[in-house]
């Protein structure tokens, strides 16, 4: 599978994010072997927890399925660009490789805001953006504009 094959796997959750009325972002997790091994989207509104990120979400879906807190060889797709909180979620779970699909002007922490992952801790994952961006921009930029209209 490719890059964009993975993404469109993270769009399709983060369509079912939006579909629930959540901020549509979507990520997978992907074993060395190029096994799914983690899914996530976002759930704050639904689990009304500022932290129900996508990928939180599926970090911590891969950490159940691979027996381990340490995703050494795994890497993520995430539709946005991963905010700081989430960025610390990958450092911590040592998470190698990272693909995002839209840059976050307000909240990125992946090189938008700042890259968290050039800092000095002990893990620095390669990062690699704009992968499927404008199906994910649009995706969020829909998302919005819908939010907008209902809130005339």
């Amino acid at each position: 599978m490719t890059h964009q094959d993975y993404m469109r796997q993270a769009l399709a959750l983060a369509q079912e994010a939006a579909a629930a009325g959540e901020v549509p972002v979507g990520c997978v997790i992907v074993d060395k072997d190029g096994q799914v091994i983690g899914r996530g989207r976002n759930r704050r509104e639904e689990e009304k927890n500022p932290l129900a990120h996508a990928e939180l979400d599926a970090i911590a879906d891969a950490c159940r399925r691979y027996g381990d807190w340490r995703l050494k060889g795994a890497r993520l797709y995430v539709t946005l660009e991963p905010c700081p909180m989430c960025a610390g979620g990958i450092i911590s779970a040592r998470i190698p490789e990272i693909y995002y699909g839209a840059k976050d002007a307000g909240f990125g922490a992946c090189g938008s805001i700042l890259n968290l992952f050039e800092e000095d801790f002990r893990h620095h994952p390669k990062i690699v953006g704009h992968i499927l961006e404008a199906e994910c921009a649009a995706l969020l930029r829909d998302f919005f504009a819908q939010v907008r209209e209902k809130e005339m």
